[in-house]
């Protein structure tokens, strides 16, 4: 979507939207589940667990990395990173109220059927 298109929306509903767009890939989601699994940071092990090309993995965690849910480093071949755990909460509390809202609403119980 184009930049001015992101105007007719709310901060909120943008960066929702940025977040499930990151998470939408299923690279990304395993880069996740291993970071999270993880008591300290990764340093060059995901290429080996995850079987995708550096290239490739680095692609993923730079998407991850701007949207503040990873921390950490690319240098050369040396990848260094962990879950952003700060973030995280935040994340889940945008995606907790988005749930919520729509949860409670009683269109829930009706049918267009």
């Amino acid at each position: 979507m184009g930049k001015s298109k992101t105007l007719l929306f709310t901060p909120a509903q943008n960066e929702l939207a940025d977040l499930a767009k990151a998470m939408a890939h299923p690279a990304r989601i395993a880069i996740l589940q291993y970071l999270s699994n993880r008591k300290s940071c990764v340093n060059g092990t995901l290429v080996a667990e995850l079987g995708l090309a550096q290239s490739t993995i680095s692609q993923h965690l730079l998407e991850l990395k701007e949207l503040g849910l990873i921390r950490g480093s690319i240098e050369g071949a040396t990848v260094n990173y962990c879950l952003n755990t700060e973030r995280w909460q935040a994340v889940q509390s945008l995606f907790e109220g988005f749930f919520d809202q729509i949860s409670a609403t009683d269109h829930l119980n009706f049918c267009c059927d």
